[in-house]
């Protein structure tokens, strides 16, 4: 089998370093280490990459993909709105302040990048299944993702997701398994399907193929530095889930530094998770570089990962750029929905509350500098969790058809 990876050139472990051909593997067998991509970039120029196509395409050089991935059928994610947030910056007191909106990918979620990547991996590993254990919103971008490549699915999710994202993930075929109890515990059985008969010739996104899938967050990175003219912000704030997109937009950073493509700049990168799964954040504020479980019990259902399998790594960013890691109640969740919404006109799902709310907390605790050029991340659509806002999202008012009417209500 010819394999084609672009620029990837093996697999390095990010403990030990490691190295092993490139293939569907995820663990270093000297140290147990994570498995992430190594590349020989060669020459990359801002010129060849304004020239690409409007979709995380545009970046192929820098990714594990093959030079004709774009003609492929795929579901050609990114390229989304970094929208000059400025009403929401005067509301929370910052000077420049932009939101990344990724809610306009094609299954309304940051996850279609991921993915997108997963699926090349899968086609050069000649898998037929496309996988994965999911919070909600990847379940959806691998259903969609494999049926545009005419592959098979079948996804795992715990049971009690909110009903948009499960009809979302459904409505595109393949199977979808819902798994008595949280996340962690989907995610163990996934692990276990793997290493069963049953499991061979499938490609589990973030797992099997997790080295491939989690470089499409990079994506983000590029994007932003490229959508402020070349230069990385001096703040951003990032969702953690299982930590993998926030340590993926710092290396997306240092790659565009090392190219030459942006200057290199110092950057703070500030973690976000939700009160009620907030393994990192407890064990930024304690000082430890050790993540404690936790079960999760939020409503940002898709960040509700209780054992990050980056926490570690996202605690090392957020000290070394200068950043931090803070987490908000359900209510501050709700509110910053709210407040994104009629300031900005965007209406993020749950995660987007955590960021937005975290941002918030984060000036009005003097951890972030409201002069400098700050990003926050909106990852999902607000239509994925309307439970979250349903108690408040009534009719002002509900009067016969006539002025008076009318009149006597305003």
């Amino acid at each position: 089998m010819s394999l084609d990876f672009g620029p990837a050139t093996a697999l390095s472990c990010r403990e030990c370093g490691a190295r092993y051909p490139l293939g569907p593997n995820f663990a270093c067998v000297e140290c147990f280490g994570p498995l992430e991509a190594a590349y020989d970039f060669g020459d990359v120029k801002r010129s060849d990459i304004e020239s690409g196509p409007a979709s995380i395409w545009r970046y192929r050089s820098l990714l594990p993909v093959p030079a004709d991935v774009a003609s492929k059928p795929n579901m050609n994610p990114g390229w989304t709105p970094l929208v000059k947030a400025g009403n929401l910056g005067r509301a929370l007191g910052l000077k420049s302040l932009y939101v990344k909106d990724d809610s306009g990918n094609p299954t309304h979620s940051f996850k279609d990048r991921v993915v997108a990547i997963a699926v090349e991996a899968a086609r050069n590993f000649g898998f037929h299944t496309l996988s994965c254990s999911s919070t909600g919103n990847l379940a959806g971008a691998v259903t969609a993702a494999a049926a545009r490549a005419g592959l098979d699915a079948c996804v795992f999710i715990p049971a009690g997701l909110e009903q948009a994202k499960i009809a979302m993930a459904r409505v595109f075929g393949g199977r979808l398994i819902g798994i008595e109890g949280t996340y962690d515990e989907v995610n163990r059985f996934c692990s276990e399907l793997i290493g069963d008969p049953m499991g061979d010739k499938w490609g589990f996104v973030n797992v099997n193929l997790r080295p491939y899938y989690a470089e499409g967050s990079k994506t983000l990175a590029y994007e932003i530095a490229e959508q402020l003219g070349w230069r990385l912000p001096e703040q951003i704030v990032i969702p953690i889930a299982s930590g993998s997109q926030l340590t993926k937009i710092d290396k997306g950073f240092k790659e565009l530094i090392r190219l030459g493509l942006v200057d290199d700049a110092p950057y703070k990168v500030f973690g976000a998770q939700a009160l009620g799964c907030s393994p990192v954040s407890a064990a930024y504020k304690a000082g430890h570089d050790v993540v404690q479980p936790v079960k999760p019990d939020t409503i940002a259902k898709s960040l509700a990962i209780g054992n990050p399998a980056d926490g570690p790594y996202v605690l090392d960013i957020a000290r070394r750029t200068g950043g931090a890691v803070e987490d908000v109640t359900d209510a501050e969740i709700v509110a910053a929905i709210k407040l994104l919404a009629s300031t900005e006109g965007i209406f993020a799902e749950t995660a987007g509350g955590v960021t937005v709310g975290v941002l918030k907390k984060l000036v009005e605790t003097g951890q972030l500098d409201p002069e400098a050029e700050t990003v926050v991340l909106n990852t999902g659509d607000g239509l994925k969790t309307l439970d979250a806002v349903a108690a408040d999202a009534q009719p002002t008012a509900v009067i016969r058809p006539s002025l008076d009417a009318f009149r006597a209500t305003v």
